[in-house]
């Protein structure tokens, strides 16, 4: 699904109505009808006291003031609230009053705080203020009014995003509407998955209102949202004669003393996403930890001389970052350039401690070849590229660098961001809470590995790797909760991920 901008949604709502020859208002009456149907399909929402309709006086009061309209000819007790014209309004809003008024309505408009609707607990606020037009922070009495609303013990329903969150940069620490839903429409906006709007966009839910298909076909965006349908077309097949020589051989350098559970985790994970062999680099003391918890994987000590038999490599999961680790380090970059010198490219996936490994040593960075995965999560991300004032220039900076070292990114989160270096970035549409637990990237790291080794490129292998790492953690959150979860988990559940894929 493809993530547009403000002005690219304008475009394509001009495109819906020249393609279907339609006025305006028949769109935002489309927009209301839609958001009536959710509000009446909830039954949560039909005992509700009052609904609250809040509206500013451009295009989203006008979906709202159509929306109270039709909650008003359903039966449900309707207040509805003007914020005072600060210019000239729009013709759709005004049409859409008269309606309302016909209707014997209570319209009352806001002079002062006075005017502000009196919110019990059990009433609901619709939040129409700002659409996605607004591009300053919120002032005077809109602003007093959205305080008044977020500290109400009530539900709130924004419409289309939620008034004083800005849909293409950051909101941080802006006076924003804490919506219980967000009911937005066809696709979701870049601010809906962003860490910094957690308590501000609530659930969001999207609602078709019938926007021309053939505008978002063809209309490029810098964004992406992760769907079966993508993942679908990048999805290998295996053919009925294939043997584990087609499958590749991985190359895992992982674990340390007290940390052998990294090793095993991602050894597990490798080998359930598909890789035909696998070899484990750890220390000595390791051997007999994998060879009992893992019989399907090799075991490898000692020197790293040679690469070629290796289709890719994963370093990082328990690694450590003492100077053995360091060397190790070191020693894997030397001998992969080696084997590039001799025209063969193994792409390596970089996790966990070696990527601290590459932020206390940054000149590493011009050893990594063309092609690598790099997986921080936030901190480790901040260590290795600096310091970001929001998450709208984190991800900025994660194009910027993958384009820069020419390697995807995956910056690790809830909707975990894919920065790929031809610059566009995607984000995961899978995951939950449940998985931040310790040994989750552990997971993700061999999987990667084990895509890559199959044949996958960096960036399809980022792109299935996430998507499924997610989906086998919403399988594993309905059998286990949440809070029970365990990274283990999401490996064994990655099997009925790959049969929901296809």
């Amino acid at each position: 699904m493809k993530i547009f901008t403000a002005a690219q949604i304008r475009s394509w709502e001009a495109a819906t109505m020249q393609a279907q020859k339609i006025p305006s208002l028949a769109l935002m009456q489309r927009a209301a009808a839609s958001c009536k149907q959710w509000i009446t399909g909830q039954a949560n929402l039909e005992e509700i006291g009052c609904f609250h309709v809040c509206c500013g006086r451009g295009n989203n009061g006008g979906d709202g003031l159509a929306l109270a309209a039709l909650l008003v000819e359903h039966g449900y007790h309707v207040k509805t609230y003007l914020l005072p014209a600060t210019g000239k309004q729009s013709v759709n809003f005004e049409t859409n009053m008269q309606g309302l008024t016909k209707l014997n309505a209570t319209i009352i408009s806001l002079t002062s705080q006075d005017d502000f609707p009196i919110l019990q607990k059990g009433d609901c606020v619709i939040d129409a203020l700002f659409g996605t037009g607004l591009n300053r922070p919120l002032q005077g009495l809109a602003a007093q009014l959205v305080q008044h609303i977020n500290e109400a013990h009530c539900t709130v329903l924004s419409i289309d995003v939620p008034s004083g969150m800005l849909t293409d940069e950051s909101s941080k620490n802006l006076l924003r509407v804490h919506a219980t839903h967000t009911l937005s429409f066809q696709h979701y906006k870049t601010c809906f998955l962003l860490p910094e709007n957690e308590e501000a966009i609530g659930t969001v839910h999207l609602l078709d209102i019938g926007l021309d298909l053939d505008f978002a076909t063809n209309e490029p965006a810098n964004y992406i949202l992760l769907d079966k349908k993508l993942l679908q077309t990048i999805y290998l097949p295996r053919k009925q004669f294939a043997h584990k020589g087609n499958f590749g051989h991985a190359l895992l350098l992982a674990g340390s003393y007290g940390k052998m559970g990294a090793a095993v985790l991602c050894a597990q994970a490798c080998l359930r996403a598909g890789v035909g062999l696998l070899t484990m680099h750890v220390p000595t003391a390791g051997v007999d930890i994998l060879q009992i918890t893992t019989p399907e994987a090799m075991v490898s000590i000692g020197e790293l001389a040679n690469l070629s038999p290796y289709a890719a490599l994963g370093i990082g999961p328990g690694l450590g970052t003492d100077d053995d680790a360091l060397a190790l380090v070191q020693n894997v970059l030397k001998a992969q350039a080696a084997v590039e010198g001799q025209q063969k490219k193994i792409p390596i996936v970089v996790d966990a401690d070696a990527l601290n490994i590459f932020s206390a040593h940054p000149t590493l960075f011009g050893q990594l070849p063309a092609g690598c995965i790099l997986t921080p999560h936030p901190k480790e991300f901040e260590r290795l590229f600096g310091k970001t004032t929001n998450d709208f220039t984190r991800i900025t900076l994660a194009l910027q660098k993958a384009k820069e070292l020419q390697c995807c990114i995956v910056l690790k989160g809830h909707h975990s961001f894919i920065a790929s270096p031809d610059g566009k970035g995607y984000f995961n549409s899978t995951g939950n809470a449940g998985m931040a637990t310790g040994g989750s990237g552990d997971v993700l790291t061999g999987m990667l590995t084990g895509l890559l080794a199959q044949g996958y490129s960096p960036l399809h292998a980022c792109l299935l790797g996430v998507y499924l790492h997610g989906l086998a953690g919403d399988i594993a959150a309905v059998l286990h909760s949440q809070e029970a979860m365990l990274a283990g988990d999401i490996t064994n559940c990655l099997g009925e991920a790959f049969r929901r894929l296809v």
